[in-house]
């Protein structure tokens, strides 16, 4: 028994057969709308933690950090991080003081946050339903 010659192996890999019309990928339709902007989505809500600060903030007046931690069960590094990118981006206010001795972070969303997801899921939907073909 010798060594397997791996120089043909490897040419009956590279022999593959070329696409045909058959096995060819589909040509790309142009598309219009919002599904069409592919620049329109926004990449900053679109990350899954900063998401679901957004959305957690847009369906409560306010959160404090140790509730938006349980609600989102990561750590206080992620809410910390991603909570200050949306703050910076003027999506979210962030309002530190003390209940008693106790520091308090609370969290609301802005008018500028609120317009922001309501562009992103209306971009989305636009996608799903041109992906779902309706």
């Amino acid at each position: 028994m010798g060594k397997r010659d791996s120089s043909a192996a490897r040419a009956t890999t590279d022999a593959a057969e070329p696409a045909t019309p058959d096995t060819a990928r589909p040509a790309l339709e142009v598309v219009e709308g919002e599904a069409a902007l592919p620049m329109t989505l926004d990449r900053l809500i679109h990350e899954r933690v900063r998401l679901a600060i957004v959305s957690a903030l847009a369906v409560h007046p306010s959160l404090t950090f140790n509730e938006l931690k349980t609600l989102l069960d990561t750590s206080d590094g992620n809410v910390s991080v991603h909570a200050r990118k949306l703050e910076d981006a003027g999506y979210i206010t962030c309002t530190k003081g003390f209940d008693g001795r106790i520091p308090r972070t609370e969290y609301r969303l802005t008018s500028e946050g609120r317009a922001a997801l309501e562009r992103y899921l209306s971009h989305m939907e636009a996608l799903i339903k041109r992906v779902g073909g309706a």
